[in-house]
């Protein structure tokens, strides 16, 4: 069973890597020119969502079941398991200021007949790409450290 729950485990950020990867592909799209900002908003739109809400799936059974086992059962990893939920706190900050830009985003693309809709267009756009990314790169460390402290506990434990 345990060696099966690594694998799950590994597979769900697997699944996170990969909405993270499609998530900063669109911004490099717009960043490289290959969109504009309007195509970059209905893009990124539900990209973010589906990361947000599997992230925010995966954190919850962290936070109320592995995480408070795994301290039972190795009080020494206490540390290790305070600095991820740290993390899942600053992650969720991450989530929200990508989630602001994309609302920035979005509401300057419903401006296209203003006269300064395009610059303000693409102050948008550029602060939701770095936004997204900032969060892709937070997510990307997280998951390193949590499979360091994670994976080799259930490849050895039934949780």
């Amino acid at each position: 069973m345990s060696k099966e729950a690594a694998a799950f485990w590994l597979e769900v950020h697997d699944h996170l890597r990969r909405d993270a990867a499609g998530l900063e592909t669109a911004g490099n799209d717009y960043l490289g020119g290959r969109s504009s900002p309007a195509q970059l908003a209905v893009i990124a739109a539900p990209r973010l969502h589906g990361l947000i809400a599997a992230m925010h799936g995966h954190h919850q059974i962290e936070d109320f079941h592995y995480f408070p086992a795994f301290r039972r059962a190795e009080p020494k990893l206490s540390s290790g398991f305070d600095r991820l939920e740290s993390e899942h706190a600053s992650l969720r900050r991450s989530v929200e200021a990508a989630l602001a830009a994309l609302r920035e985003l979005r509401a300057t693309t419903e401006l296209a007949a203003e006269p300064a809709a395009a610059a303000t267009q693409q102050l948008a756009a550029q602060r939701y790409a770095a936004a997204a990314a900032a969060l892709c790169r937070e997510l990307e460390s997280h998951l390193s450290d949590e499979e360091n402290l994670v994976v080799p506990l259930l490849e050895r434990s039934d949780y």
